[in-house]
Parts: structure tokens; sequence; C-alpha cells
């Protein structure tokens, strides 16, 4: 049995938390883990779990902004989102949406990607002009991305996603954490565990490194006439 579990996502924290309550692991790219019930606090886990979470569900102000900022005169945003039971918080991502898209001047519609909904539903919502999608993390939507994104694409519609990936397979644009940093950090957690350091001593971080990429040959096929200063500010942009 390794002295230390590296754990990747909600769903196998949710399967290993179960099967053990006293080997030391580190989670990365987990969402809410107090309200998912990993650990009772950010600061003192107090139990042999600690980690990295990937997302604060505030992060869907700035992928609104994203989008408004790309597409200035965009009114409605497709809020793509994974089915319920859930672990990694999509109904709280679009609680968050709907709170912050008054004060941009757009409007939220939910779609579910759960079987095959998400086509109607999309259809339906690019039948209007002025519309973007924003894709919520969750396991469906990134299995299903390349899907997702022919759907955009199909229907000229501007997106946003929650990881560098989505972009560089041909998504718009996407805002997320650095996922190679977090790497990194959980790395040093399992070092410092193995030196004899608790894990419910050490805090459940947020991301500190965030990455923009814009894929300009994706603003090209859809026309999206992307305001010059948009692409200098990124990380990344794919021409």
């Amino acid at each position: 049995m390794p002295d230390v579990i590296l754990v990747d996502g909600n769903l196998a924290l949710a399967e290993l938390g179960r099967l053990s309550s006293t080997i030391p692991m580190v989670f990365v790219q987990v969402s809410d883990s107090v309200g998912s019930g990993f650990v009772p606090g950010l600061a003192r886990p107090g139990s042999n779990l600690t980690g990295f979470e990937n997302f604060e569900y505030s992060i869907t102000s700035k992928w609104l902004e994203l989008l408004k900022e790309a597409a200035p005169n965009v009114s409605r945003v497709a809020a793509l989102f994974g089915p319920n039971p859930n672990p990694a918080g999509s109904p709280a991502y679009l609680e968050a949406a709907q709170v912050a898209a008054p004060s941009l001047g757009l409007t939220v519609t939910a779609v579910n990607v759960q079987g095959n909904e998400i086509v109607p539903a999309v259809a339906a919502f690019a039948s209007q002009a002025d519309g973007d999608l924003v894709v919520m993390p969750h396991p469906k939507t990134i299995a299903d991305r390349a899907f997702i994104m022919t759907l955009a694409a199909r229907h000229r519609l501007p997106a946003v996603y929650p990881f560098r990936y989505f972009a560089t397979e041909g998504g718009l644009i996407s805002y997320g954490p650095n996922q190679v940093d977090q790497w990194r950090s959980a790395a040093d957690y399992v070092d410092r565990i193995l030196r004899g350091e608790k894990p419910g001593e050490l805090p459940v971080q947020a991301p500190t490194k965030y990455e923009l990429v814009v894929n300009m040959k994706t603003a090209k096929a859809l026309d999206l006439n992307i305001p010059p200063a948009f692409p200098l500010r990124a990380d990344e942009v794919i021409e």
C-alpha cells in the first residue's frame, strides 16, 4: 500500500475516500471539497485529505466577461452543464452565472448535456441572434468536448471553455487553472507528507495561476471580429 495516494478529480476522490480514512491522500482537480463533503474546512482539512481545487464558483463571472469582451454584441448565453447527481457542483456554477449575468447585460439559459437533449436545445438557442456558449466543468462536458465543439461550430456560436485543451483542440476561448502548476504543487505536498507533515494541517488551496487561450483559427471560421486588444491579454494565441 502506498504511503500517500495522489487522487485526480471528484469522482476518484469520492471512491477512494470511502476506502480509507487513514491513508494520506493529496487531491487535484477537485471542485468544492468542502461542499462535496471531502473535508470540513480549507485552512485545516483536519483529516487524511488535502490538496488543490481547480475552480471557485465565482469564476463563472470571468467566463461571462471574456465572452462579452470577445463578442461585444452577445446578449444571450447558453450554459452547458453536466447531469446530476454530480459531485463537481454544476448547479452552483449555473447559479453563479445567473447571478453575474445581469450586470453584463446577459441572460443565461441552462442546457443539460445528458443524452440527446443537448442537440435540439443548442439548435433552438442558436435560432436567435447574439448567442454564445459557456461550457461548465464536468466529467460529461470533458468527455463529450469534441461533440460540443462540433455543435458550437455548426451553429456558429462563440464559446468559452474551462480548460486549455478545449482551445488547443478547436474551441474558441479557454480560461482556467494552469494544470501543470497544480500537479507540481501536489507533488510538493506529497513530498512534505512523506517527510512527516500531516495532510490535515496542510491547507486546501485554490489555483494561483490561470491561463487564457484564444484560438484565432476558430475566430476566423466563425467570422468573429475579436477586438485587437483581446488576444494581447492571452497567455497563448493559436493562429
